[in-house]
């Protein structure tokens, strides 16, 4: 979500692939997400192509994509469970350090993650869209669920995100 001086933006972008390994014990986690820059629409297809060709650049930097490294907290074997994931986001070309909070739902044999967390695109090096007419925020609100399944052997092994 982007806001702006009379209204806020919605939009979504599509994963491209993703999987993850967790250790609850020792809270280690590893793998990448993968998430389809050029996939990135609003509804709005004038908002778009400004977005694709002068913010995001989808067509250099077609990929954004986030490598965990660790987990602060506890992640209940069952039930849900809120943490602070950390590790390095690849957006427009750069990478950077990031930790996000999560809430994950353990189940039998899967997985959800809910995350909420903000952008400071403006900072990172993307152009604020904004023109005379027209004020946003500096900042994009991401809002992300990510769901996989558990591998055998509890919930320390492999999972791919959906």
């Amino acid at each position: 979500m982007l806001d702006a001086a009379l209204h806020s933006v919605h939009g979504s972008f599509r994963a491209k692939a993703g999987s993850l390994q967790f250790d609850p014990a020792s809270g280690a986690i590893s793998g990448e997400l993968v998430i389809d820059a050029k996939s990135g629409q609003s509804g709005n297809g004038m908002r778009d192509r400004k977005m694709h060709k002068d913010v995001i650049e989808s067509d250099a930097y077609p990929d954004i994509v986030f490598r965990p490294d660790r987990v602060s907290g506890s992640v209940a074997p069952q039930g849900k469970s809120s943490v602070r994931v950390h590790g390095t986001i690849r957006i427009h070309g750069v990478d950077r350090e990031i930790e996000v909070p999560v809430v994950f739902e353990m189940g039998t044999g899967s997985w959800t993650a809910d995350v909420h967390f903000s952008i400071p695109y403006a900072k990172w090096g993307m152009k604020n869209p904004s023109n005379l007419f027209l004020r946003v925020s500096d900042t994009v609100e991401i809002d992300l669920t990510a769901s996989g399944a558990v591998a055998s052997g509890g919930a320390g092994g492999q999972s791919p995100a959906q």
